[in-house]
């Protein structure tokens, strides 16, 4: 059985354009660069700006821990953003 090209109830096709993931990828890293700051500067004012060290573990466990989020998120701010995708309430129950 072969895969069908485009979704039979929204036609949405199952192949984004040839820079969809480079793209999502430049999105990923927007989240995660505001996921750095955020931290950043809710460390320097409520933690007293700790070390270095502090600053660097807990981003790093931060982004590592949500990135299954921040790519799924980026891929769908991309489609919905680039890729013709819009959200139709009458397909929700499907």
């Amino acid at each position: 059985m072969e895969m069908p090209e485009a979704c039979p109830v929204c036609q949405q096709t199952y192949e984004p354009e040839p820079g969809f993931y480079y793209g999502a990828m430049y999105i990923s890293s927007g989240f995660s660069t505001g996921v750095l700051l955020g931290i950043g500067f809710l460390l320097y004012y409520f933690a007293n700006d700790p070390p270095l060290w502090v600053y660097v573990a807990t981003v790093a466990a931060a982004v590592l821990a949500i990135t299954p989020v921040l790519f799924r998120y980026s891929r769908a701010v991309m489609l919905y953003g680039f890729g013709g995708a819009r959200f139709d309430p009458r397909y929700l129950n499907r």
